[in-house]
């Protein structure tokens, strides 16, 4: 559930992030579910405690989930608001990509073909 590419440049801490993200959005995590404690993650990861603290200090603070002290960390209900507001940033990023991937010469199609890899990509780990 919780795949490492330790020899990727991406820091292991992003990594743990972005897959915590995907889980959570595509509702395998779901709201309220208590995270796995530091120490056991770390343990089953072999990987230093403290990133794993960095990792759920990150999510909290982009409000992906809360702790509850002496409790542990838990998914945050997902919020429409903001999650629009969220959507709505990606969108001008996505907007200012596919823009300069235009004017650098891509075609509509290409781009397509990349979105609907991501997508396969995506709904693939999903099922995992």
């Amino acid at each position: 559930m919780y795949e490492l590419d330790l020899r990727s440049r991406i820091p292991i801490y992003e990594q743990l992030i972005e897959k915590f993200k995907r889980l959570i959005i595509s509702e395998v995590l779901k709201a309220n579910e208590q995270l796995p404690s530091v120490r056991i993650l770390a343990k089953e990861l072999t990987i230093n405690p403290n990133t794993i603290q960095k990792a759920y200090r990150e999510l909290e603070r982009q409000g992906y989930i809360y702790s509850i002290k002496g409790k542990g960390n838990f998914v945050a209900e997902i919020i429409q608001n903001v999650n629009a507001e969220k959507a709505n940033k990606l969108k001008d990023e996505l907007t200012k990509l596919f823009s300069e991937a235009i004017y650098l010469g891509m075609k509509k199609e290409d781009i397509i073909k990349i979105v609907l890899e991501i997508d396969l990509l995506v709904i693939g780990e999903e099922r995992r």
